[in-house]
């Protein structure tokens, strides 16, 4: 799923962090493209498919050039995803990656980075640029191959070109009709 959001700069809101020693934020990861997978761990999809496919990533990519990222955001079963459930979760499951708690909404069952970028659910990638802004949010499962040239474009492209001003094809994006169809 592609929604209006992409482009746009990314930033987490979260209340807490597990595998790392501070709080981290995307402006710490400029220069390399950043993963960030949105799960829940009562999620089926996320445990089948995307928690593979995050470690995967994590080891498939130099450090240097990728950074991985786990979002907990918590939309139902909140007596039970605990940031204490989750922190057995995440030793269970071997994650080595940073992993944040999205930071419950006073007002909504949607945790507030959720309901910001308007995720559509779990599991959610999003791919961050080397510039800070978003690329890639894709609610459910993903070709691993259709992510592996996504996150190797991206590597690829001229960064000092878009720090320059140069926008990319979806900055670029209008309304209206041509012959692939109509947009808003």
């Amino acid at each position: 799923m592609l929604n209006n959001n992409v482009g746009r700069e990314f930033n987490l809101n979260v209340s807490q962090w597990f595998n790392t020693e501070k709080d981290l934020h995307i402006a710490d990861f400029k220069g390399k493209v950043v993963v960030i997978y949105v799960f829940q761990m009562l999620c089926p999809g996320c445990v089948s498919h995307g928690l593979p496919l995050a470690k995967n990533i994590q080891q498939s990519f130099r450090e240097d050039d990728v950074q991985v990222i786990g979002l907990h955001s918590v939309f139902e079963h909140h007596d039970v995803m605990t940031p204490k459930a989750l922190q057995a979760f995440i030793h269970e499951y071997r994650l080595t990656f940073p992993v944040a708690v999205d930071k419950p909404s006073e007002f909504s069952h949607l945790p507030e980075t959720m309901k910001s970028y308007q995720f559509g659910g779990t599991p959610t990638i999003l791919v961050i640029d080397q510039l800070g802004k978003m690329r890639l949010n894709h609610f459910g499962s993903i070709n691993e191959l259709q992510l592996g040239a996504i996150i190797g474009s991206l590597l690829a492209e001229d960064v000092s070109q878009r720090a320059n001003g140069q926008n990319t094809p979806e900055e670029n994006h209008q309304t209206g009709c041509d012959e692939k169809g109509c947009s808003v």
